[in-house]
């Protein structure tokens, strides 16, 4: 499993808004203690000597290990509804704009899965008011990907029967991919991209 810090060199970081420095820290070092350890079985002790800071300073930048939890979910769900969303609004027909979708949002999970599994799999631990505004982010997403199947059905080109339950289906498949992605196993992102948007296609019943 890559570090949260691996996964976020370069151009594109979606910690690049997380300033200053020593939060940033932080928050790359609570990434990858709660992909490793689960949220609740971390302590914000572990957070620091990860960071090589003193417990103390990580409550100059955050009030709570859930405060923290919450930074990383909201960046992480408004970096992937941002992929998704690029890809509904894009030229081409809706099963172009699906097999986009569905390789770059798949591309996300994979290139970033240590990231992806906190954002996606420790949700249940946000207090109400977080997970609700999380909550929404999500719809948010299955919102994009019912839009574009949906303009398939109309124009013809997907038989789809239930278009919600359909929406479900292909999101969960590309969720799941932040579980169990390896960066050293036999497939790059790229190919698990492709693989999943001729999957998906084949799910809507769409010519490729």
């Amino acid at each position: 499993m890559s570090t949260a810090e691996e996964e976020t060199d370069g151009d594109g970081s979606p910690w690049a808004e997380v300033t200053p420095e020593a939060a940033r820290r932080l928050l790359v070092a609570a990434v990858d203690a709660f992909a490793e350890r689960g949220y609740h079985a971390t302590t914000t002790r572990d957070i620091a000597g990860r960071a090589g800071m003193s417990p103390a300073a990580l409550y100059i930048h955050y009030r709570t290990k859930e405060e923290l939890l919450h930074r990383i979910s909201r960046i992480g769900h408004d970096r992937a509804l941002s992929v998704l969303r690029a890809a509904a609004d894009g030229d081409g027909t809706a099963a172009e704009r699906l097999t986009e979708a569905v390789r770059s949002f798949v591309r996300w999970h994979a290139e970033r899965h240590t990231t992806a599994r906190v954002v996606q799999y420790e949700l249940d631990a946000l207090g109400e008011e977080h997970r609700a505004e999380i909550v929404e982010l999500r719809r948010r997403s299955d919102a994009v990907v019912r839009r574009i199947i949906g303009d398939g059905v109309r124009t013809g080109e997907f038989d789809v029967p239930d278009v919600p339950g359909t929406t479900l289906a292909v999101l969960s498949l590309c969720i799941d991919v932040a579980r169990w992605f390896n960066a050293r196993g036999s497939r790059t992102p790229d190919e698990v991209g492709e693989l999943y948007a001729g999957l998906v296609l084949r799910m809507v019943a769409a010519e490729r």
